[in-house]
């Protein structure tokens, strides 16, 4: 990857609806070789989607809270079965297994704490294996979605 490359991909992070025209423009080629190149990009893996980034509290999404999970046993089975059931809740946003203790850390978004409760009570301590739930409310989001650093990495 190249600086030109490096450079595909930043203006892509600000806005992924650029045409390949404004964007072979804003990084100064013409447009079959910029084309290419984003093909390339993609093929790689390096560009894995486009999608639109949408405002959860216009939404009515305004609870976000950290919940974090330790499993009872960390055998390949309980985290397989762990793993596959969390990631069909579509209020964790994101989950990330952990090194240490606790084993999982989740995002997780609802309209409000009544939402949160239910989905707490009902859902998140249900998942498979779950030993210990402790959560912490989000007050405020500092940096949200940043795009990847490219240069000097």
């Amino acid at each position: 990857m190249d600086i030109t490359d490096q450079r595909i991909l930043a203006e892509l992070q600000k806005d992924g609806r650029l045409t390949v025209t404004e964007l072979a423009e804003r990084v100064g080629l013409s447009v079959s070789p910029c084309h290419r190149r984003v093909r390339a990009l993609e093929q790689s893996g390096a560009i894995r989607g486009y999608r639109a980034e949408l405002d959860p509290a216009t939404l009515g999404l305004k609870f976000s809270a950290l919940v974090f999970i330790t499993l009872r046993d960390g055998d390949r089975r309980a985290v397989d079965a762990f793993e596959h059931a969390v990631a069909d809740v579509p209020q964790v946003l994101q989950a990330q297994r952990l090194f240490g203790d606790p084993d999982y850390l989740l995002h997780v978004i609802t309209r409000d704490l009544a939402a949160f409760r239910q989905l707490y009570d009902e859902h998140l301590s249900a998942l498979p294996g779950v030993q210990r739930l402790t959560s912490t409310l989000v007050m405020k989001d500092v940096v949200i979605d940043r795009p990847l650093p490219l240069h000097g990495h």
